[in-house]
């Protein structure tokens, strides 16, 4: 999935802590040390909520299967099973309560002799099964050393037992197929529908568990394969765990299939998730249902083995109203007429999947195709919309083609169809044969799509058919190893632009998500990308720019060091070896290890997906000979120290390029598996630079002298480094700068050579380097100072603003040069730039919105008019009335960075609503408010006033609600904004306070505090 469309630095490619939550130790109730463990009285249980951690254990913990301890929240059950059964308890020991002044009181001879003898009898009983070596006392009795104390179990819905007590489904029956009939009303926005699942029997059992989802079950039914008489069946149902149970009539046996039928109706949904509603406007208002199903709202569109592991095949069927069309994984293969203007249209059973692809669309669509190597490519969209679908099917075609050769596996599929979503959260879905997108991602207006819309296109659309083979083909066993799917994706759809889109590729965007990466990864907030995931709210957590972008980043670190040829044939073995299967971490690195021969590519990589954060390679040269050190990089400094007798240690692959070198070969020169180590050079040489084209995930620190003559080669001879070893020495200095780890006015000393600099890599860092210094002192209200900076930068860079010519002319990468050159002079108004946009502007406006304007700067100039009331208003009105998506967005960006409270106010408040605005955007909206002075309180406040609407309409761990949150609070920097945002979440929930963004946005304040402590008074005397 590729998460929606962010207005950071770069488009993040598709739909980010290890906090307490996930570190607790869980509660445990031993009873093997607890014998005498009383009754709790009803009004002492406290109810456990969903991420409970309540665990129930006997001596033989250690014998409990990790997958099945992994569980988890078992045992918030045991609360409600005392919850229910205390009250019995507690009568029968009321006696014993009530009799403090009762005979007992005063104590005679005999009395007090017939009571030591009870007490001797009871003290050694106790201690008999206190020592007990191999006993373990549960409500079954003693267990023997290799048995688990049996859980106690919650209560469904009608007060009966409910048979399971883990969030994760039992593997004692597993489904085969679905047969699934499903019959949305676009009308009064219901849905009805039936499934059939053929299960197969793995070990003997009284009931089948799965999931349903706010689903009203009117109808269930249970038939063994070889009968024909199917027989009623009790259901029990455990809303906490989405989950009900099939108790079955008699035990299910081992190896025979059965047949499960289910009928049920529920509401199209109102969020992004499930089967939800789409309204859309063409000259008319019009419906359409689309389902998004990752990673659990399967579940609620139909009864389910809702996870990955559980892999089955899929024939759908769909009864529609006559004037729709219907959409599936599959081609359809028939349609017959069922009732007065209804069609059922049937689709042909699907391959071995995973239940969160599968996926349906009921609307009026049109669509364009075109046939490659015996397959169907389709690109649906709105009618009106659809000739700017061209672009999309050209683009899916050669990128089919070129995955089909690479991976050495044919596309199994008889179609692939592409459909953009008039509303949709996420920046695409990847269902197999039916990948969704949202219009911005799909479509291309040749007229107002800038080339860098086109790259995003191309982009996003490599990410989705790469998810054909890595995630659909081949899926990931559960959501902890959420990266072999996204890292691999976001991975090959740079791979994959390199190949066949060099024109539209350029390598600035996989180093800036690599910088940006980072910059979350350095945080203790951060988290492994391999990492243990229970609740909804963790599962959607995973969906982050660590699981993206540090995934992607070490699989290009790993494809180095192996090589491209060893690289390439491991990920064919890999897909072959597991296609239809599910799969954890460690058989991908078997897969590379089987071909690679020399390496162990599984403990090499373990060190990077097992912990969270990346080294920090210390290098001093003395003569020959280069001293190597490393460490964790922690932004938080107080955090370092604490830990830094405890550092983790990575096996790093470590490249460099001296001056002795001719070329910058060989790259992967050495690997750094201990704390220290050093390296002995042939000859002397003047300078040295580790970490070659930043291919590697880690930063680096040089001593004094190996910073100041790698600062004095860029300003004498710039060049001798490529562009991407520039912009790494840029990112570096200013993040050991933030750390205290050198000084700032070195930082500021390296990027004077930017005169001299023309590549886009360096420029652009540089640029966000600054920007960030700039709004942190400007939003601490240091308005003099904050001019000062800018001042900087003009002296630097004013000549090249001045060059800049406002056309479409030139490369890619000059085209982005230019924009990132004129938006940051024309957002801080340097020199004559704004009077250059104002004016561009207002000759389009007098045009009524017919002159055409450059695209490439398009969004520059909308901005410079939203200044003005007058062009507000315009820019809000031609928002309503364009057909062009990736315009509009353009102007919606430009709407909300006007200094004009009210109207940001209003703006969000649209976007909340989601009629005029879609909410699909709200995000970028917020995001894009918090960067201005006037906005960044309103953007909080508004958050704080609507954090209840914003996490029902969006799932509170999902990458909506994070980019909301850290967008929201990243430009504070005082101690009283810090109290003010912890006491905010922290009076919401626990659990809200615990969320992931949570806690990164108030570790991203400390260290805006940090930063200002360790910096802000060198800043002033570098600028006097």
């Amino acid at each position: 999935m590729e998460p929606f469309p962010s207005n950071d630095r770069i488009q993040l490619p598709r739909n980010m802590i290890e906090n307490s939550m996930f570190e607790e130790e869980p509660d445990v109730v031993d009873l093997a040390k607890e014998p005498c463990l009383h009754p709790l009285e009803p009004d002492e249980v406290e109810y456990e909520p969903r991420s409970s951690r309540l665990l129930v254990r006997g001596l033989a913990e250690h014998e409990i299967d990790e997958d099945e301890e992994d569980y988890g929240s078992s045992a918030k059950l045991l609360g409600m099973s005392f919850m229910n059964r205390s009250t019995g308890l507690r009568n029968s020991t009321t006696g014993y309560r009530q009799s403090s002044g009762g005979p007992c009181s005063a104590l005679s001879v005999r009395t007090t002799v017939i009571c030591a003898v009870i007490l001797v009898v009871a003290v050694s009983i106790i201690m008999a099964i206190y020592l007990l070596p191999k006993c373990t006392f549960t409500k079954e009795g003693c267990q023997k050393k290799k048995q688990t104390a049996e859980l106690i179990y919650p209560l469904a819905t009608n007060g009966q037992p409910f048979p399971w007590a883990n969030i994760r489904l039992p593997s004692a029956v597993v489904p085969v197929h679905y047969d699934i009939v499903l019959q949305p009303n676009l009308t009064n926005l219901v849905f009805s529908g039936s499934v059939q699942i053929t299960v197969h029997v793995l070990e003997v059992a009284w009931h089948i568990i799965l999931h349903s989802s706010r689903l009203n079950i009117t109808k269930a039914t249970l038939t063994p394969l070889d009968s024909s008489h199917p027989k009623s069946v009790e259901l029990l149902e455990y809303p906490m765990n989405d989950q009900i149970a099939i108790l079955a009539p008699e035990a299910l046996l081992v190896g025979h299939n059965y047949t499960l039928n289910m009928e049920y109706h529920s509401n199209l949904s109102d969020t992004y998730y499930g089967f939800y509603r789409i309204a859309y406007n063409s000259s008319t208002e019009r419906w359409l249902a689309a389902t998004q199903f990752e990673p659990q709202s399967a579940r609620s569109v139909f009864p389910c083995f809702d996870e990955p592991v559980f892999k089955a095949t899929f024939q759908v069927k769909v009864k529609r109203e006559k004037q729709y069309s219907a959409l599936s994984n599959m081609p359809k293969i028939k349609s017959s007429s069922v009732a007065d203007e209804i069609v059922q249209d049937e689709f042909s059973v699907s391959l071995k999947m995973s239940t969160y692809l599968v996926a349906v669309i009921v609307g009026d669509l049109a669509n364009i195709s075109k046939e490659t190597t015996g397959i169907q490519v389709s690109v649906y969209a709105v009618q009106h919309k659809l000739d700017q679908a061209e672009y999309a099917l050209e683009t899916a075609v050669k990128l089919l083609e070129f995955y089909q050769e690479y991976f050495n596996i044919t596309y199994p599929l008889p179609k692939l169809d592409l459909v953009a979503i008039p509303d949709f959260q996420a920046g695409a879905m990847e269902n197999w044969g039916l990948i969704t997108f949202r219009e911005t991602m799909l479509l291309l207006d040749t007229k107002t799509s800038s080339a860098m819309d086109k790259k995003k296109v191309t982009a996003v659309i490599a990410h989705e058919l790469a998810h054909q083979w890595f995630g659909n083909l081949v899926t990931m066993e559960w959501w902890n190893d959420l990266w072999l799917n996204e890292g691999f994706a976001t991975f090959m759809e740079y791979f994959a632009m390199n190949e066949i889109f060099p024109d539209l590729f350029t390598n600035d965007d996989f180093l800036n998500l690599r910088f940006k990466t980072m910059v979350k990864d350095s945080l203790n907030a951060s988290h492994p990308i391999s990492l243990a995931v229970q609740s909804q709210e963790e599962i959607d957590q995973m969906f982050d720019t660590v699981s993206y972008g540090k995934g992607a980043s070490l699989l290009l670190m790993l494809k180095n060091y192996l090589g491209k040829d060893v690289f390439r044939a491991g990920i064919q073995s890999y897909l072959h070896d597991h296609s239809y299967k599910s799969t954890r971490s460690d058989d991908l690195w078997d897969s590379m290890s089987k071909v690679s021969h020399e390496v162990d590519v599984k403990k090499l990589m373990k060190t990077w997906t097992h912990q969270k954060g990346f080294p920090l390679v210390t290098v001093t040269t003395k003569g020959k000979q280069i001293f190597l050190k490393q460490e964790r990089f922690m932004q938080n400094v107080e955090l370092e120290n604490q830990t830094i007798h405890s550092s983790p240690l990575w096996d790093i692959p470590l490249s460099y390029v001296t001056s002795n070198g001719s070329s910058f070969f060989p790259s992967w020169a050495y690997l750094l598996a201990n704390k220290s180590d050093t390296i002995t050079l042939t000859g002397k040489v003047s300078w040295v630079k580790f970490n070659v084209e930043s291919n590697g995930y880690y930063i680096v620190q040089y001593d004094d002298n190996g910073w100041k003559v790698l600062i004095q080669l860029l300003k004498e001879d710039p060049t001798a480094l490529t562009s991407g070893d520039r912009a790494n020495l840029i990112h570096n200095i200013f993040s050991l700068a933030g750390v205290g780890l050198v000084s700032l006015d070195r930082a500021f000393d390296l990027i004077g050579y930017l005169v001299k600099e023309n590549s886009t890599a360096p420029i652009t860092e540089a640029l966000h380097q600054v920007n960030h210094i700039y709004h942190l002192v400007e939003k601490r209200g240091l308005q003099t100072l904050a001019a000062k900076i800018l001042k900087k930068v003009e002296n630097i860079l004013g000549e090249k603003i001045k060059k800049q010519t406002w056309t479409n002319n030139g490369s890619l990468s000059e085209q982005e040069l230019q924009s990132s050159l004129l938006t940051f002079a024309c957002s801080h108004n340097l020199g004559n730039c704004r009077t250059n946009a104002t004016m561009l502007f207002n000759e389009w406006m007098n045009s009524n919105g017919t002159k055409s304007l450059p695209t490439d700067v398009m969004k520059i100039i909308f901005t410079a008019g939203a200044k003005t009331e007058i062009g507000w208003h315009f820019l809000l009105k031609m928002y309503s009335t364009l057909v062009s998506e990736a315009e509009k967005l353009e102007i919606l960006e430009a709407l909300a960075s006007t200094d004009d409270v009210g109207n940001l106010i209003r703006l969000m408040q649209t976007g909340l609503k989601g009629i005029q605005i879609r909410s699909q955007d709200l995000s970028i909206i917020i995001s894009t408010v918090s960067q201005t002075l006037p906005g960044h309180l309103l953007a909080w406040d508004f958050v704080k006033e609507n954090w209840k609407q914003l996490t029902r309409k969006f799932h509170s761990g999902s990458f909506t609600i994070q980019n909301i949150v850290t967008s929201a609070t990243r430009q504070f920097s005082t101690e009283e904004h810090l109290r003010e945002v912890k006491a905010f979440f922290e009076s919401m929930s626990e659990e809200t306070a615990q969320l992931r963004c949570v806690q990164e946005a108030i570790e991203t304040i400390q260290l805006n505090i940090q930063w200002m402590d360790i910096n802000l008074v060198n800043l002033e005397k570098l600028l006097l």
